[in-house]
């Protein structure tokens, strides 16, 4: 069925909008008209036109006017615009099409040349619309194949992640959790949303250096002796050395969760031994996610403990272990990470 293009005549003077229309009627289109500028508004508000043929010495607003607002109004709709006017001196020619007209007829005018003109316009105008459909189906098409390469990274991600947690015996239900609790720490200490998700995303990976550690040393049961425990330590740079190379952000956000969630706030964590806010917010964030969870849980070398030991050691680590603006964060907001904590148990 041959599309019926719909055009708006706008005059102030109805003997011309009849002309017009006499002129354009035996093509087949849906004709409406307007005598001023306000009342061609109010129709672009409420009806998709394809073409708009305008007058410009109209009283209260002018053509230009009103040209002008239906470029403001709709300019995801680029609506074509034929200026029909009796000015026929340069200044307003120009006027015209920098007020966003697309062609420009003078009167008195030759009626096949309007009618060429409107026949070329419209052709132009459902073109445009035809690619803007092509456009918005590939974009489309785009944002669904996007977020399925999202959904498999991350999918990956948590997949490796939870290889160096099974290696160790734990669960891969620690890295969802880590995950999550990152998430919550992100958003609430000021991170925007986007950034929340990529930490989210790369918290799983922090102990994929463990990989590197021998399993003799990662899941002995009892205290490691100080040599177990510097080899243990090195797993924290196997994971970034193995994270470092990519330039993609979740990577390279993943690679900095790796090198640094084992340091401290007061110095004394590893491996570089780095300070207060020279550890990277990733860091800090998950490094406080990862102890949380640990605590917990059951592990190969001890038991979870109770809720109340584990607030009072974070307390009591604030400024020392972790960032104590984080930890207050976490305590204002301790109902959240316990919902977390329950929705993702561990069930054995």
């Amino acid at each position: 069925m041959t599309k019926r293009f719909k055009i708006l005549i706008v005059d102030d003077v109805p003997k011309n909008i009849q002309v017009i229309a006499n002129l354009l009627g035996d093509e087949e289109y849906d004709i409406s008209y307007a005598t001023n500028g306000q009342q061609a508004l109010g129709q672009i508000d409420e009806s998709r036109f394809d073409l708009v043929l305008l007058d410009i010495m109209m009283p209260g607003m002018d053509g230009y006017d009103v040209c002008r607002q239906i470029k403001n109004r709709q300019p995801e709709n680029e609506i074509p615009i034929i200026f029909i006017t009796a000015k026929t001196d340069e200044e307003s020619l120009i006027e015209a099409f920098e007020a966003g007209g697309q062609d420009y007829i003078t009167k008195p005018f030759n009626a096949a040349e309007l009618i060429a003109r409107v026949k070329t316009h419209l052709k132009l105008k459902a073109f445009e619309d035809s690619q803007q459909i092509v456009i918005d189906n590939a974009l489309a098409e785009l944002k669904v194949l996007n977020k399925e390469i999202i959904e498999t990274q991350k999918e990956v991600i948590f997949t490796m992640g939870s290889i160096g947690e099974t290696r160790s015996k734990e669960t891969g239900l620690h890295v969802k959790r880590v995950a999550e609790y990152s998430r919550l720490l992100a958003c609430m200490s000021g991170l925007n949303e986007v950034e929340a998700d990529v930490i989210a995303m790369a918290s799983p990976m922090h102990d994929i250096g463990k990989v590197g550690i021998p399993d003799a040393i990662l899941n002995k049961k009892g205290r490691l002796t100080e040599d177990e425990f510097e080899v243990m330590k090195t797993h924290a740079v196997i994971g970034y050395d193995m994270l470092k190379h990519s330039d993609r952000p979740l990577m390279r956000t993943a690679a900095i969760i790796a090198l640094e969630h084992h340091e401290k706030w007061d110095g004394t964590g590893y491996p570089e031994a780095a300070s207060g806010n020279d550890i990277h917010i990733y860091g800090r964030i998950t490094a406080l996610a990862d102890v949380f969870d640990a605590l917990g849980s059951d592990r190969c070398y001890k038991k979870a403990w109770d809720d109340e030991k584990i607030f009072e050691l974070l307390k009591n680590q604030s400024g020392k272990h972790f960032d104590p603006l984080l930890i207050n964060v976490f305590f204002e907001n301790i109902d959240q990470f316990l919902q977390v904590r329950f929705e993702y148990k561990d069930i054995f």
